[in-house]
């Protein structure tokens, strides 16, 4: 009771309710994750799986509109603000539609691509994507004016609707097809709209942003859709690789394999949304930055440890109590694949430091990267093992190179300032 007491004495900030906010929804996520796993079984679940690397890539694409009104949420004010925010919701929801209806359209050849039981699953989850893109702008402009309350509320909203009506569905009516997973995916896109800001949206604003502006603006949207789509490539090619090259059983017990290892990933994702409005808030004062990316790197980099080493102490624990007996196989792949995302995690809090800083050249050598992953797993796939080490080389080579960026930018800057 004590302990409660003093818990509720010290108040928490809002980034630390949001941290605190992030971790409860990446744990509903692993949940939700985790009972699919056990309730469909290895060959059912890659159906699911695929789903569930859709939804990633949709949440990659559309973080392209998020991280760009995070940005300049912090730069423009009232009316200025008001009037970019319009415009973005319009261009979000126009590639939104457009994307959405490439995927109903091409539901037939995304089944036989995937190895999938049904193409009614994409044709759902297509119907669904005009709302992420409308989602991810309003939780833009929560991010930049650092409003973590009502940031986290979407977060859950999406978390548990999906959570609940999947798994009700599942449960209540015993229905295991991939199409209500679909469904659980678009009625939580609906959850996760509130709170929407209506007072950001005004469509009969006329102002004109200035010419500096729309480029600065253009820049960073292209450069930021480039990183996206790298991140991408390196988070989910070699699942989709994996369907594509294994059987359906391969193909589950290596989802499930992903789904362990990523949580390095996903943990550091919530020092990248706390990461870039500081780093740009800083830089509009003209203040010394480096300090927010070398906490940032120590907080994942002892995270990633930690795990890394947990997966090498326990790997047949760990499956065992996430997935069951039937995913057995994967333990000795777990702690090598979370060294692969360890690596990943930490080159992006230096990505996203740059991004910040309208610096691109990280950008550019996290494409190399990533395509050069996706190569190696192209043309080394004899088995899950092989797979995994394809990863892990990339991964390392590609935290050294952007370390070495940082070495060489921080050289360039302490001869700036000696002069």
């Amino acid at each position: 009771m004590q302990l409660l007491a003093t818990i509720k004495s010290k108040k928490l900030t809002p980034e630390q309710l949001f941290m605190v906010s992030v971790l409860a929804v990446n744990g509903g996520n692993y949940l939700y994750n985790l009972i699919l796993g056990r309730i469909l079984g290895p060959t059912a679940f890659a159906d699911a799986a695929v789903l569930i690397t859709f939804l990633l890539v949709l949440s990659f694409i559309a973080m392209t509109f998020q991280l760009v009104t995070a940005k300049f949420s912090v730069l423009f004010e009232n009316i200025v603000f008001t009037s970019f925010v319009t415009n973005v919701y319009k261009q979000a929801l126009a590639t939104g539609v457009l994307l959405g209806i490439g995927i109903i359209c091409f539901s037939g050849e995304l089944q036989t691509l995937f190895n999938t039981s049904s193409k009614s699953m994409f044709v759902i989850f297509g119907c669904g994507v005009p709302l992420y893109f409308l989602m991810s702008v309003n939780r833009g402009a929560f991010q930049g004016k650092k409003a973590y309350k009502s940031l986290s509320i979407t977060y859950q909203g999406e978390m548990l609707s999906r959570l609940l009506i999947t798994l009700g569905i599942i449960l209540v009516f015993n229905i295991k097809s991939s199409a209500v997973i679909a469904i659980g995916i678009l009625l939580s896109f609906v959850f996760g709209l509130f709170p929407f800001k209506t007072s950001h949206i005004n469509l009969k604003s006329t102002i004109v942003l200035e010419k500096t502006h729309n480029k600065q603006i253009k820049r960073f949207f292209l450069l930021t859709a480039f990183y996206e789509l790298t991140q991408i490539i390196i988070n989910n090619s070699d699942i989709l690789l994996v369907k594509h090259y294994f059987e359906s059983y391969e193909a589950g017990l290596y989802a499930s394999l992903a789904l362990i290892g990523r949580i390095v990933y996903f943990i550091a994702w919530m020092f990248v949304m706390l990461l870039l409005p500081a780093v740009v808030q800083l830089k509009k004062e003209n203040k010394e930055t480096a300090s927010v990316l070398f906490k940032y790197v120590g907080y994942v980099g002892i995270i990633s440890t930690l795990i890394i080493v947990t997966c090498l102490s326990f790997p047949e624990l760990i499956i065992q109590i996430l997935f069951g007996s039937d995913y057995l196989a994967m333990a000795p792949l777990l702690w090598k694949y979370a060294i692969a995302t360890s690596m990943f995690a930490i080159s992006n809090i230096f990505v996203y430091y740059y991004l910040s800083l309208d610096k691109y050249v990280p950008v550019i050598i996290s494409g190399v990267f990533g395509i050069l992953q996706m190569a190696l797993v192209v043309f080394f796939h004899d088995s899950l093992d092989q797979v995994v080490h394809m990863q892990i080389i990339a991964m390392v080579l590609l935290l050294v190179i952007q370390f070495g960026f940082f070495q060489h930018e921080n050289r360039i800057q302490k001869k700036v300032n000696l002069k």
